[in-house]
This record gives C-alpha cells, sequence and structure tokens, in this order.
C-alpha cells in the first residue's frame, strides 16, 4: 500500500467503523468515497461507521443487489444524504455512467461506492481512495486512504482524528 497518504491498521471491525466514524464528520456535499478490497475485506462495515457519524437512523447494509442505497443523514450532519453503491455485479462502465453517481452528490449527499475501484475512471479525479484488506488477524484490517487535492485542507483533520483512535500506522509523503 506504498504511496497512501496514511495507513491505519484496526483490530476490530469496531475499529473499523470507528475510521467511517472519525471520516464522516469531514465529509461535505460532492464527496465521492471508493472503497475498495476483497469480497469481506470490511468495505460495508466501514460503511456503516460513515452512516453512524452522520447520524444515519436505519441500518447500513451491502447495496449488492439495489446498487445505490440512499440514507437521510441526522441533523447537524455535514451532508443530509449518504449514497451507498456497489458497483460489484456492474459488468461495463456505460452501466457505472447510467447510476450518475456524479447528479446525486450535487445535492447536498456524499458517495461511497463499493468497488468503486472496477471504475474509478468514469468516477471523476476527486475520488478518496480507501482499499480495505485483511491481516493475519481474522478481525484486523489494515486500510489504506489516498486523498485527492479537494482533501488538502481537511487531511490535519483528519489524521488528528485518526490519531486519537490510536489507528494511525504511517503516513505517507505523496500528497
Amino acid at each position: 500500500m506504498s504511496g497512501a497518504d496514511l495507513v491505519l491498521r484496526t483490530a476490530s471491525p469496531e475499529g473499523t467503523r470507528a475510521v467511517g466514524r472519525a471520516l464522516a464528520s469531514l465529509l461535505q456535499p460532492g464527496d465521492l468515497l471508493v472503497l475498495a478490497g476483497d469480497l469481506g475485506a470490511g468495505k460495508t462495515t466501514f460503511a456503516q461507521g460513515v452512516g453512524q457519524g452522520l447520524g444515519v437512523s436505519d441500518p447500513v447494509v451491502s447495496p449488492t443487489f439495489t446498487l445505490v442505497r440512499q440514507y437521510r443523514c441526522g441533523a447537524g450532519a455535514p451532508v443530509r444524504t449518504l449514497l451507498h453503491a456497489d458497483l460489484y455485479r456492474l459488468d461495463q462502465l456505460a452501466e457505472v455512467l447510467d447510476l450518475d453517481l456524479a447528479e446525486l452528490v450535487e445535492d447536498q449527499a456524499a458517495a461511497l461506492v463499493e468497488w468503486g475501484d472496477l471504475a474509478s475512471e468514469v468516477l471523476g479525479p476527486e475520488q478518496v481512495t480507501l482499499v480495505l484488506q485483511p491481516t493475519a488477524d481474522e478481525d484486523a484490517r489494515e486500510l489504506a486512504l489516498w486523498l485527492p487535492p479537494s482533501w488538502a485542507g481537511r487531511r490535519d483533520a483528519l489524521v488528528a482524528a485518526l490519531g486519537g483512535l490510536g489507528l494511525l500506522a504511517a503516513a505517507g509523503e505523496e500528497r
């Protein structure tokens, strides 16, 4: 995971959710987070943490068969709507374009896109990319985070929040 802006290690699913909660507080309308990793890597677990951090009251579940789920965020959240998409079952980039995620996030929303790495070229350059990987410990995860230029002003706040959780393993030099 070399070249990542931040590398984190979590010891449990709750730790992965905690990373999602920390990142949620920094989201802004229009943000798009690409979640990558093998089956069972923790993408939906991370999304649950983001939902918790945004005050989503409904259970955040995998959108594998519905493709996109929308969740209303709680009062005081930095965005009104959390979009949660899953591209695993899509075969062509044209199908991703048909979802029109870019237009959906324009309306006070932020989006999490599981398996988004399969279509990152059509999702635009201003995406946060998070790669989750299991470790030798069944419950632990390593998370690598790449931040786009639009996050330059939020990077220090994210590092502070994650450092406070004791999850920050390393910070890359590339920004």
